[in-house]
């Protein structure tokens, strides 16, 4: 399989599609992951696997394809941002970090640092910058075992209990603790939507915020997975359609530009060491 004849890549990235990739994963993009390569994993067999990488895959890379060779997969699922690949024993625990991709099928090329040969296919782990990882765990992995709620099966009476901390709005959405996959493009999105300033404190926020801000993150996150996540560049999916979230950001990336609501200019800002932005008009604290 890995031969060096060139062969046609079908590419399952953070974005679905074959040239992009975010700045960092965020839920709609690993639920496009997910949804992408399950059909491709469930049921199939790992007879080989290779890793290259001391920070993609820390510690005994050999052990860990000792792990995982000879094992079945019996479910793809995302926790958060994590990618959890249930075996017939263990959890293989996969973060795509910043330019993290998973490729089904092709020519194994540059940055390739994870390699499973299934008894059908096989999948690549594609990371330029390393900043993603794969690991292997006898359970839940401990990372993923302290995140948060989920943001689409959170109920809203359980999300006002939970947001009465003391904390600015952005760095709280930004605690995987608090929720699990928001980050730092649907934040800023969400908080738009409601009308919250990233830095109002979400202790003082009202019942009726409270709801609209359940209401946005949870409309927004929905949408952006129709719409098979947002990247920062212009491409096609797999399959050669066009759309995607990015087009529809109102303030994440749109620092300068005219406010599509007020008509006054999106701002950035520093919060919690990550770029935001926001609309000072719109936005209140």
């Amino acid at each position: 399989f890995f031969s060096s004849r060139r062969r046609h890549t079908r590419y399952i990235s953070v974005t679905g599609v074959q040239t992009c990739a975010l700045p960092i994963s965020e839920l709609p993009e690993v639920e496009t992951v997910v949804r992408s390569v399950r059909p491709h994993l469930v049921g199939k067999k790992i007879l080989h696997a290779e890793f290259t990488s001391p920070h993609v895959t820390p510690g005994d890379r050999k052990a860990l394809a000792r792990h995982i060779v000879g094992r079945t997969v019996e479910s793809v699922t995302r926790r958060g941002k994590f990618i959890q690949v249930a075996l017939n024993d263990g959890y293989l625990t996969m973060h795509l970090g910043m330019t993290g991709k998973l490729l089904i099928t092709g020519d194994p090329g540059q940055h390739v640092y994870g390699r499973f040969t299934l008894d059908d296919g096989a999948l690549l782990f594609h990371d330029p910058r390393q900043f993603g990882s794969i690991e292997w765990s006898r359970g839940v992995h401990p990372r993923v075992a302290r995140l948060g709620p989920e943001p689409l099966e959170i109920s809203l009476e359980e999300f006002r209990e939970r947001i009465k901390r003391k904390a600015r709005m952005k760095a709280l959405l930004l605690n995987q603790t608090f929720l699990a996959g928001v980050g730092n493009i649907y934040a800023d999105e969400s908080l738009f939507a409601a009308g919250i300033h990233p830095l109002a404190s979400a202790a003082t926020l009202s019942k009726a915020r409270v709801e609209k801000l359940y209401t946005a993150i949870r409309g927004i996150l929905a949408h952006a997975i129709e719409l098979g996540g947002s990247s920062i560049s212009d491409y096609v999916d797999a399959e050669g359609q066009k759309g995607w979230f990015q087009v529809e950001h109102r303030v994440y990336g749109r620092e300068g530009e005219e406010c599509a609501q007020c008509h006054g200019a999106v701002q950035k800002t520093l919060v919690a060491q990550r770029g935001t932005h926001f609309c000072p008009r719109c936005q209140k604290r």
